[in-house]
């Protein structure tokens, strides 16, 4: 049976991980169903963007630690996939943080593209309280979004950030009244669903890629490649035909 849910709607699809019993943790058989379920969206172009959220009461409560299996390396690998599967994604996403998301429950929030966060939200690194060192790229996420600071508060001081806290310091971009949570990520989601698919996944791609250049006049001819693509769109063309129009037309 599976413990994912998925509905689309709009062009908008929501996985919810449906496991409440056991606060929606990752074990192998989850992250296989996780990255199945992306296959198979990415593949759908009935699809323009992902929200990912938990059933109540959790987010993703973190890794069943006991599925390493004999070799600790493959199994850490192997439990990754289940956040780093949805950070592949060349559509955008979303995680609508629910409740607790804790070790690699927090991972799969960081590596969405944006986190709205519910009040009852709360952000929980544990992982030097559980005696194991961070993994997925926990560190790196972290300290990029939310900076030094709070990477190191949270990872080796136990911070813990409520919704409020999380928004305070960057970590989300907004943090909203639970009953609004849903609704929230997924108007947002629907704003990037509607756009033109393939000039969507450019920016997606142009948004990671200029992370790594160090100086805006190198982002300026990797972007001038696809603004100049954009501009031969129909999309673009038809934009700008009614500007044409409406400019004509204050001239009568």
């Amino acid at each position: 049976m599976s413990r994912l849910l998925l509905d689309i709607t709009d062009r908008v699809a929501t996985v919810t991980i449906n496991d409440p019993k056991r606060r929606n943790a990752f074990d192998l058989a989850l992250c296989d169903e996780v990255k199945a379920a992306f296959d198979d969206l990415d593949a759908n172009p009935d699809v323009g963007a992902i929200v990912i959220t938990g059933a109540p009461p959790a987010f993703c409560a973190g890794a069943e630690l006991t599925h390493l299996g004999t070799s600790s390396r493959d199994g850490l690998l192997a439990i990754y996939e289940g956040f780093l599967r949805v950070g592949r994604s060349p559509k955008p996403t979303i995680s609508a943080v629910n409740g607790a998301a804790v070790g690699a429950g927090m991972n799969l929030a960081l590596i969405t593209d944006l986190r709205i966060a519910g009040e009852s939200a709360t952000f929980d690194s544990r992982f030097l309280q559980l005696g194991i060192h961070s993994g997925g790229g926990h560190t790196w996420m972290l300290r990029r979004l939310a900076g030094p600071e709070v990477a190191f508060a949270m990872d080796l001081f136990g911070e813990i950030l409520d919704g409020r806290a999380a928004e305070r310091v960057g970590l989300v971009w907004r943090c909203v009244p639970d009953d609004q949570l849903l609704a929230t990520a997924q108007e947002l989601a629907g704003r990037a669903a509607a756009g033109p698919p393939e000039l969507v996944r450019r920016f997606k791609q142009s948004l990671r890629m200029v992370a790594s250049i160090d100086n805006q006049v190198d982002a300026m001819y990797y972007e001038l490649e696809h603004q100049a693509w954009s501009t031969d769109q129909p999309e673009f063309q038809a934009n700008l035909a009614k500007l044409r129009e409406k400019i004509a037309s204050r001239g009568k």
